[in-house]
């Protein structure tokens, strides 16, 4: 798969193995794995309780994601070295999906801020709210903040931006 200006297509990520389907992205929630580089790396098929991540052998092969068994867990989230992997929900409500997003920056947002959710390219798309952050030691240094965001945004928003005001 070639990515040719850096940042991943809708077109190029619904082709890449990472791609749960959309009957499983219209039913649950469920991950995204947005990794496109044949780099040698498993830490999510390793740490995936359920076994819902495929790299298999040779260690370069992308990730593979079983939208069936998938859980929805967030473990991927935090784990891949990469921040290449997210938990979307897509039918949270019937205006509104949630992504579950690594997070590596500092202010850390809190639930109930307002932060603004970006796109792949660091563009803004929108105001998010977050619902729910995690960090925990077995996360190490990665957070994973899960925002609300209006459903057209689902496929888009891989970042958000916090500010001091926003806390």
């Amino acid at each position: 798969m070639a990515v040719f200006d850096g940042v991943l297509s809708l077109e190029e990520l619904r082709g890449s193995p990472g791609w749960p389907g959309e009957e499983h992205i219209e039913g649950k929630k469920v991950a995204v794995l947005e990794c496109v580089q044949d780099i040698p790396c498993n830490p999510c098929e390793a740490a995936c309780p359920v076994q819902a991540i495929a790299i298999g052998s040779p260690i370069t092969n992308l990730p593979a994601i079983d939208g069936e068994r998938c859980t929805g867990c967030t473990i991927c989230v935090a784990i891949c070295p990469g921040l290449a992997c997210f938990v979307i929900e897509k039918n949270h409500s019937a205006e509104l999906a949630t992504v579950a997003l690594p997070y590596e920056q500092l202010p850390l947002p809190t639930v109930g801020n307002r932060v603004r959710a970006l796109d792949r390219g660091g563009r803004e798309l929108c105001p998010a709210e977050v619902l729910k952050l995690r960090k925990t030691k077995a996360f190490d240094q990665t957070a994973v903040v899960t925002i609300a965001v209006p459903k057209r945004f689902v496929h888009e928003v891989r970042s958000i931006e916090v500010s001091e005001h926003d806390q």
